[in-house]
């Protein structure tokens, strides 16, 4: 017996029926996205394995276990597939100077991949769509994105979810609170589980994360890295929540919440809901104002965040949000000279700009409207001989109300818009 093959544990097919869902979800965002003034860049999705270990940090979850890497066998090339889109985009602006006549707003959309545990919403071929701004220093862009983002739930009819933001100040700032925090846990370390030891030294902020519940409340009293900013650090954050207010966003700061990638600093944000059980976090990001100088660029302030598709295709469909891609017409075609026009007609159809299924492999009058029917199309466009004969078609309504006319060809156009 010949093999069957099925997709790779994480790796999932997305079949049509819920892939006008899928439209609605893409369409919407570029909307917005346009709307704000962002402009589409498409980056491979092979990289240099070296760019996510200088840019995610090498102490990361997904630099050390998560990331799909691998030697090229032709050349020697170390290679990744991305696990994030911020890196390759960084990388891209740097290498095409997209900076030199002023800033950029940008953002894309694609598969991302990581080696993790599958779960409802986590996926190891997953799909993002990254938002990245380049040379704003200022919070206003912070806010800017945030209130994207309201924007967007808003439009997909996305209920209850909450903004938590953070501010984990520059790098000399967040230096020293590291030390602090190393010192807060060591004095704890009986509580510490072994993914919390491991980080202990490389990672501790990162600790402040744990979802293990012996950990809570040693994490929840760990000292704040808010408490040690510096006035710089402070300004911004007080302007950026400010801004929030002004626009009548409600936010919750998370003195825990440090987003998990080494290149944020200053303002971190996360769009959270309770709808999808542990994977709850459906858009994050923050400012990231070293990242372009880290990777070989000029000195550039920058801020981005990602959305992960799939957890709000999910949250859509948690809020019955539903969307169809249906055609307007079905093409049924009954004898032989109408099955001689009928591709030409159905042509005729599409030029007047109408979607149109034509019924393809014979069969009877009764068979070809049982497919009509499950087409899902809101017209059947029934064409016979008398029908060729005459130049006419006979529109049959599919949903709702409604008999069912013969028509001249050039009445279809303003029946069907009607309709």
């Amino acid at each position: 017996m010949t093999q069957k093959f099925q997709s790779i544990k994480g790796f999932y097919d997305i079949l049509p029926e819920a892939t006008p869902l899928w439209f609605k979800l893409e369409d919407t965002a570029r909307k917005i996205l346009s709307q704000y003034g962002y402009h589409n860049i498409r980056m491979p999705v092979v990289e240099p394995t070296e760019l996510f270990v200088r840019s995610v940090g090498e102490h990361t979850d997904i630099v050390e276990k998560e990331m799909y890497a691998w030697e090229d066998a032709l050349n020697g090339d170390k290679l990744t597939l991305r696990p994030e889109g911020t890196a390759g985009c960084v990388r891209a602006v740097v290498e095409h100077n997209l900076t030199y006549n002023g800033p950029q707003r940008l953002w894309y959309m694609g598969p991302m991949f990581r080696h993790e545990n599958v779960q409802k919403g986590r996926q190891r071929q997953f799909h993002q769509i990254g938002v990245e701004a380049f040379g704003f220093d200022g919070p206003d862009v912070d806010a800017e994105q945030i209130v994207l983002l309201a924007r967007l739930w808003q439009a997909l009819g996305i209920q209850d979810v909450e903004l938590q933001i953070n501010s984990i100040g520059d790098a000399a700032e967040r230096a020293q609170y590291r030390e602090t925090l190393i010192g807060y846990f060591e004095q704890h370390a009986d509580l510490l589980d072994e993914d919390a030891k491991r980080r202990l030294h490389n990672n501790p902020l990162r600790i402040l994360d744990s979802k293990n519940p012996r950990m809570q409340a040693m994490c929840e009293a760990a000292p704040k890295l808010m408490d040690g900013l510096g006035e710089t650090s402070r300004q911004h954050f007080a302007q950026l929540c400010a801004l929030l207010t002004q626009s009548g966003i409600a936010y919750t700061i998370n003195h825990r919440l440090v987003r998990g990638l080494d290149y944020y600093n200053r303002t971190v944000f996360e769009w959270v809901t309770t709808k999808l059980g542990a994977q709850g976090t459906i858009a994050g990001g923050g400012r990231y104002d070293t990242l372009v100088e880290r990777i070989g660029g000029n000195a550039t302030p920058a801020c981005g965040f990602g959305i992960g598709l799939e957890r709000v295709f999910l949250l859509m469909q948690e809020y019955g949000v539903s969307a169809q891609n249906q055609p307007d017409i079905y093409l049924v075609n009954v004898g032989e000279l109408a099955e001689q026009k009928a591709f030409t007609v159905a042509e005729t159809l599409r030029n007047m700009g109408l979607s149109v299924v034509l019924h393809a492999g014979g069969g009877s009058f009764k068979s070809q409207m049982k497919k009509a029917d499950r087409s899902g199309a809101r017209y059947a466009a029934i064409f016979g001989d008398d029908e060729a004969a005459a130049n006419e078609i006979s529109l049959k309504p599919m949903l709702g109300q409604g008999e069912q006319a013969r028509v001249p060809f050039e009445q279809i156009l303003d029946i069907v818009q009607a309709g």
